[in-house]
């Protein structure tokens, strides 16, 4: 039902979109910018940052060419690895000179071909600008180069008795997590790269560096103007290159407690989940892995858990509140049918049990010698995920592919991680049905496509169904304005 709805839809869309020439038409195409790197042009490019900068060597530009996700190679021309603010505004600039497509690149972990050079040209790799500027340990902030990974960043914090919580799952860098809006296992307590950001530093594509809050500014709140930091968080460089962050701080807890229930029905398990956030009891992390999901956990991590509908859960706080929480939290999955309930406060226990929670993706490819990873991910209100969880397993034991089930439930989002032979086209056909239809499903229960992945270049169909016209209409009159020659990330988000 939802899949034919989709293809009706786009048809209707895409007919309207032919018929209706409206002024942001008329004065701005995101059609393909034709590339002109040639020696000349590569020349310019050594100038600006050394020869020792530049590769068009087919290993790097490979390397460069995907992310983590199942889409396949799209190679730039030419890969530039900068080495300051002032490499990114002149490569910048001498890109949206000659209309060349520019794609920056943080560390490619991304899960919607984000990075993959559709339309070739320069792939700027930002990896090499990783300084940690200043932190400001009483105001709870820092600020941070685009080479910073997240690991990284809380190792030099750990003295200091804060740290950066947003947890996407792979060691991102903190500026590549604002382009995606990245959030994680932790946004149920602290909030998605949104919440967490104060101030950034961006190189437009005619190579204008400008600071979103104003040059230093890093206050929790600010009604200044236009929020353009948040109109860059989540923009998947396609209006220019975050080159700095300033970013929110959190003390370290006194106490984590982890703990792992289980459940014979997936709906016994999502309905926990709202009863424990309903109680408002404040939970750091609520994770779901169903039955096949916590079979691969199993066999990849050397684990021994029950194969069920399983929520792994943390709190953080101070020690005399915890226990309190864990009770009634206890209290609760007894309620919904829940059993095995079993916590974990030592260390190395909690960092060997998320450690293998963050290894999903590779634990379910791994079932399937050959396959790689195609992963979707969608997010609801939580009073429908009970809904939206029972019925995407169904469509996944209707098509007879595997396709474990992994969320960030406390959040609404949840993720399929699919492992699929690339070269068994009918298997490849089925997942990318069941990965449109829980899209749609999703909108008709009031949520969204994509939660924490992104658009990229693999679900612009579904964010016309999501917004509608009118709104695409503004966002491209948003991006004509940042970048007038589509030189920034060409066919990403739109078409």
């Amino acid at each position: 039902m939802y899949l034919s709805r989709y293809f009706r839809f786009c048809v209707q869309q895409s007919s309207h979109f032919l018929r209706r020439e409206s002024c942001v038409q008329q004065k701005y195409s995101t059609a393909a910018v034709q590339p002109k790197v040639d020696s000349s042009f590569v020349g310019a490019l050594k100038s600006v940052v050394g020869d020792t900068n530049v590769s068009t060597a087919d290993a790097i530009r490979e390397q460069h060419g995907h992310d983590e996700s199942h889409h396949a190679v799209s190679m730039p021309d030419v890969v530039v690895f900068a080495e300051s603010v002032d490499h990114v505004s002149k490569v910048s600039m001498l890109c949206n000179d000659n209309k060349v497509p520019l794609i920056p690149f943080g560390s490619g972990t991304g899960l919607e071909g984000g990075v993959n050079a559709l339309q070739g040209g320069v792939c700027l790799d930002l990896s090499k600008i990783d300084q940690i500027v200043k932190v400001n340990a009483d105001d709870f902030d820092c600020v941070v180069q685009p080479g910073v990974m997240r690991q990284a960043l809380n190792s030099y914090l750990r003295d200091t008795g804060l740290w950066f919580p947003i947890d996407p799952g792979a060691d991102a860098s903190v500026c590549g997590m604002c382009a995606t809006s990245a959030s994680g296992t932790n946004a149920v307590k602290y909030g998605t790269m949104r919440e967490n950001v104060l101030n950034l530093q961006v190189v437009l594509p005619d190579g204008r560096v400008i600071d979103t809050a104003g040059r230093g500014r890093r206050t929790k709140k600010t009604s200044a103007g236009y929020n353009l930091t948040n109109l860059f968080l989540g923009s998947e460089g396609t209006l220019g290159t975050i080159t700095e962050a300033t970013i929110r701080l959190y003390g370290i807890p006194e106490k984590t407690i982890s703990a792992v229930c289980h459940f014979e029905e997936v709906s016994d398990a999502v309905n926990t989940v709202v009863s424990i956030l309903q109680c408002g009891i404040p939970m750091a992390k609520l994770e779901f892995l169903d039955d096949t999901a916590i079979a691969a956990f199993n066999r990849f991590s050397k684990y021994d858990m029950t194969e069920a509908q399983t929520l792994f859960l943390e709190f953080h706080g101070p020690a005399y509140g915890l226990d309190d929480q864990f009770q009634s939290v206890k209290e609760l999955v007894e309620m919904n049918n829940g059993f095995g309930l079993k916590q974990a406060s030592d260390t190395d226990e909690r960092n060997r049990l998320w450690k293998a929670r963050h290894e999903m993706v590779w634990a379910c490819t791994a079932l399937i010698q050959g396959s790689k990873p195609y992963s979707t991910d969608v997010c609801v209100p939580i009073t429908n995920l009970p809904e939206i969880v029972t019925k995407t397993k169904e469509m996944v034991k209707e098509a007879n592919v595997l396709g474990p089930i992994v969320g960030h439930v406390g959040d609404g989002n949840f993720h399929i991680f699919f492992p699929v032979d690339h070269s068994d086209k009918e298997t490849f056909k089925k997942v990318y049905d069941i990965s449109h239809r829980m899209a749609l499903l999703a909108m008709d229960l009031n949520g969204t496509c994509t939660g924490e992945h992104g658009i990229g270049m693999g679900k612009r169909d579904l964010l016309i169904a999501e917004v509608g016209e009118e709104t695409l209409g503004a966002m491209k009159q948003i991006k004509a304005t940042f970048d007038p020659n589509n030189i920034m990330n060409p066919g990403k988000v739109f078409f």
